[in-house]
């Protein structure tokens, strides 16, 4: 992935580049400021790989003892479709969205999501699908 290629998320806002969307979040420069852009790097951490990110962001009452990607799972594209609060003045929020994936069979799926997130020490946190609340 080059410095300007948009990042695998769509980019926030559209078209953004890896390095001025997600990268930050990935290598913990800064902390997603709103429940959509922490979906976002999520997603992101997904395509790398990075069990790290995916871990540190998952909030502990819910997160699973492993939280590492799917091994031979790509990625393919992200649509965000709603968004309920999580915004900056928020505490918590809900983003509906679809990920499109290929197994480690080559064949094509989709994950479609209602993920809740809430602020733990004033960072969002993804708590998992609606209906877990």
């Amino acid at each position: 992935m080059t410095d300007t290629a948009v990042c695998p998320c769509g980019g926030y806002p559209t078209g953004a580049a890896f390095t001025e969307c997600c990268e930050p979040a990935l290598t913990m420069q800064t902390w997603p400021p709103t429940a959509q852009q922490l979906m976002r790097s999520r997603y992101t951490a997904h395509v790398r790989g990075d069990a790290d990110h995916l871990f540190r962001t998952w909030h502990p009452s819910t997160r699973p003892a492993d939280t590492s990607p799917e091994p031979g799972t790509e990625w393919t594209e992200l649509a965000v479709e709603a968004v309920s609060q999580g915004g900056l003045q928020d505490d918590d929020g809900v983003v509906e969205y679809t990920a499109r994936y290929r197994d480690a069979d080559g064949v094509a799926d989709e994950l479609h999501e209602v993920a809740r997130f809430t602020r733990r020490a004033r960072r969002w946190m993804y708590v998992g699908p609606a209906e877990m609340l």
